[in-house]
């Protein structure tokens, strides 16, 4: 059942648009990736997603983000915040700057209770206990009088992802949650995840730049460049048959095997900033099969066999 719906949403600040007509579903138990490089609107979508636009000086210009049927884009802030951190969690890509350093852990975790599901201090302290347990975290309650400093870059990590777990949400945001970690840890992060995607029947929007960790966790996928959507579609046919040569640009880029052939790839040229989006198409000048109507007319997402693909020229790479 699809919880949350965004349709051609678009987004400006002041009068540059940065995104511009990015559209997706995801429903409970799946994990949506949304993978492009940095500068692609993926972090915006997920600010948009959230309503914290306007505290960076931003705002939705058009487009729709249905929440179990309820129309998000026309809510005011009071009623936001009502929802976000309780029914629609976030987590955040940095953990060092997400906790309080003067408070302990345990009270950090006990207000979202509190304030979402109106617990007493000792019902969220339960809950707080409890939660830790799940995410793995030993001798939970010790933890709990714990400063942010005394903890691990893997464990600040779980504690936020408790946090966005204190109020039994229906969908978590969790944008480049493993950017800070290293690479032992973000495994152990995306494995937790996936777990709390199937044991809580969670929706997780995944943001990315890395589509390893797309192949590994997500079922679908929303391939973004130059804040629009270029591709998407299941998991295994993106990866198997990837349409746009954006999409496969970014797995040509994947590490692979030293001995099965393989060779390791960039993409030539850089993601252009907003102030200077090329017309037409906005990967036509990295393109290699770029052609002149590329140049000059924006591809539609058109719906293909199996989900979409924005491009003049879509087709498996030779």
């Amino acid at each position: 059942m699809t919880v949350l719906s965004v349709r051609n949403l678009q987004v400006a600040f002041g009068a540059v648009a940065p995104l511009s007509g990015v559209s997706f579903d995801v429903a409970k138990g799946e994990t949506l990736g949304i993978v492009g490089e940095s500068g692609s609107g993926k972090s915006l979508t997920a600010m948009a997603v959230m309503g914290l636009l306007p505290l960076a000086g931003g705002r939705i210009t058009a487009g729709s983000i249905t929440f179990d049927g309820q129309e998000l884009t026309t809510l005011t802030e009071k009623a936001y915040r009502r929802l976000r951190g309780g029914r629609i969690g976030l987590i955040t890509q940095n953990p060092m700057t997400s906790l309080d350093p003067l408070q302990c852990i345990g009270p950090q975790v006990d207000a979202v209770a509190v304030l979402h599901l109106g617990m007493t201090a000792r019902e969220a302290r339960a809950r707080t206990v409890e939660i830790l347990g799940t995410l793995r975290i030993p001798d939970p309650a010790t933890i709990c009088d714990r400063y942010p400093h005394q903890m691990s870059g893997g464990m600040k990590q779980r504690i936020v992802i408790a946090m966005a777990l204190a109020a039994d949400p229906d969908v978590l945001v969790a944008d480049e949650p493993t950017t800070a970690l290293d690479v032992t840890v973000q495994a152990q992060i995306i494995r937790l995840l996936d777990d709390l995607v199937k044991s809580r029947d969670l929706a997780l929007i995944l943001i990315t730049h890395d589509m390893s960790v797309v192949a590994q966790t997500c079922d679908r996928v929303v391939v973004m460049y130059a804040g629009r959507a270029v591709e998407q579609g299941p998991v295994g046919d993106i990866f198997d048959a990837p349409q746009h040569p954006y999409t496969q640009a970014l797995i040509g880029c994947i590490p692979r095997g030293l001995d099965d052939g393989a060779r390791l790839t960039g993409i030539a040229g850089t993601v252009p900033t907003v102030l200077n989006y090329p017309p037409g198409c906005p990967f036509h000048p990295r393109c290699d099969r770029a052609e002149e109507v590329c140049a000059s007319i924006v591809p539609e997402l058109e719906p293909n066999a199996t989900g979409a693909v924005a491009c003049h020229l879509p087709g498996v790479a030779p």
